[in-house]
């Protein structure tokens, strides 16, 4: 019985996050896109221009009775440095920074734990930001940056469509390499 759940995460450039989280096993659909700021369907050159206050992120649907919710964080914070606040990389700004947003109460709750699970890993301090997306009785929040605005289409399964673009080979390619690694017992068959 399938039991089909969303998550979504920024941790930097969203075609690196895309391509590890399409390969895990239980992964039905992700989906690039921009969360956390004020404007509504913000343009990719708007949200580059860092004023909009969105991040680059990720909306994973997952099937929880393949793969649970904490072990997509585990993967999450695997392939990104969650100290580093507003970079991941040679990427800068605001929309690369590392953040989750909880989408009920044992999401956050869960993502709570693993952040501080993951503090005691690395010796700079976590910087990951933990955005509950509901209220206090577990209804959404309908604000603007509490929504999901989907990428360009452009934007939507990147790697696998440009593999060999310089910032895939470089960037991208060694994400998806030592998540397949690290992680082997997660990844879906190709």
């Amino acid at each position: 019985m399938t039991q089909q759940q969303t998550a979504i995460f920024g941790g930097g450039c969203f075609w690196c996050l895309e391509a590890v989280f399409q390969d895990l096993r239980g992964v039905s659909a992700v989906l690039s896109g921009y969360m956390g700021g004020h404007l509504a369907s913000p343009s990719y050159e708007q949200v580059c221009g860092k004023s909009t206050g969105h991040a680059e992120v990720v909306r994973i649907e997952f099937d929880s009775a393949v793969i649970r919710y904490d072990r997509l964080l585990d993967v999450f914070f695997a392939i990104h440095d969650p100290t580093t606040p507003d970079r991941q990389g040679n990427d800068v700004g605001p929309q690369y920074r590392s953040v989750i947003f909880a989408l009920s109460a044992a999401q956050l709750t869960s993502a709570r734990g693993k952040i501080a699970a993951v503090a005691k890993q690395w010796s700079s301090p976590i910087v990951t930001q933990l955005i509950a997306t509901f209220d206090e009785v577990g209804q959404p929040i309908t604000d603007t940056e509490a929504r999901f605005w989907p990428a360009e289409a452009e934007h939507h399964n990147y790697f696998k469509r440009n593999p060999s673009q310089s910032y895939c080979a470089f960037v991208v390619a060694p994400k998806v390499m030592k998540a397949r690694s690290a992680f082997a017992a997660l990844m879906a068959e190709r």
